[in-house]
């Protein structure tokens, strides 16, 4: 089985200027993902893809493939990662892997035990899923929460199969939910490719420690998460 591992890492942010590129714990941040993927046995190669040349190099340095530049028009805030992922795709030359992981330069300090748990649990589950997230406990339910509509509030789910009006009932009622923290996610290739989406339907949960979550994305998240670092 041949698995790869793509780490998207655009120049722009609005957050916080060259993010993706900036030192963490003595190196760019995109690094550490680029380091992690080449431990890891189960995958064969490592591709960076950034909308930036200077990025390119970096990448490079640290061991990387990289591929054809992004285009500007997929490289914004609000790009979906199915557009990074099929213009890779669409630039790949060899054979298709079956299974690309995906690794966001925003967290730096993976284990390579967990990388190795999620890919071991995909290849295990590899006929009955699409896709494998990472998720964390969250303590909120969807069925409490509300959007503003021309200054109304407006119930995010107004329907349950067994309450009325679930939005005022106990959130006792409804089963335990989880958050999608960004930290690994595996997909098959030909569901980015075939049907052109990101996780398909069958979405197999890696539940991960709420205190294992440390996604990088302000300053202040850089400097609590080396003050942490330090402190281990």
């Amino acid at each position: 089985m041949k698995i790869i591992a793509l780490i998207p890492a655009r120049s722009g942010s609005k957050e916080l200027k060259d993010k993706n590129i900036r030192l963490y714990n003595g190196i760019p941040l995109l690094a550490h993902s680029i380091q992690l993927a080449l431990q890891c046995t189960y995958i064969s190669e490592v591709y960076v893809s950034t909308d930036s040349i200077a990025y390119q190099k970096i990448a490079i340095q640290y061991g990387a493939n990289v591929t054809p530049l992004r285009p500007k028009e997929i490289s914004d805030d609000l790009s979906p990662d199915i557009d990074v992922f099929f213009h890779f795709l669409s630039n790949y030359t060899a054979p298709f892997p079956n299974m690309m992981v995906h690794l966001r330069p925003t967290y730096p300090n993976r284990s390579i035990t967990l990388l190795n748990n999620c890919i071991r649990t995909m290849i295990r589950y590899y006929d009955k899923y699409d896709s494998l997230r990472t998720v964390i406990p969250f303590s909120k339910t969807p069925y409490k929460m509300y959007f503003i509509k021309e200054n109304q509030l407006i119930p995010f789910l107004q329907e349950h199969p067994h309450l009325q009006e679930p939005y005022n009932q106990a959130r006792q009622h409804f089963p335990d939910t989880y958050l999608h923290n960004g930290c690994i996610d595996i997909v098959k290739t030909d569901i980015v490719f075939d049907r052109y989406q990101m996780s398909g339907d069958r979405i197999f949960p890696y539940i991960m420690n709420s205190n294992e979550n440390n996604d990088i994305d302000t300053i202040i998240d850089f400097q609590q998460s080396e003050q942490k670092l330090k402190k281990i």
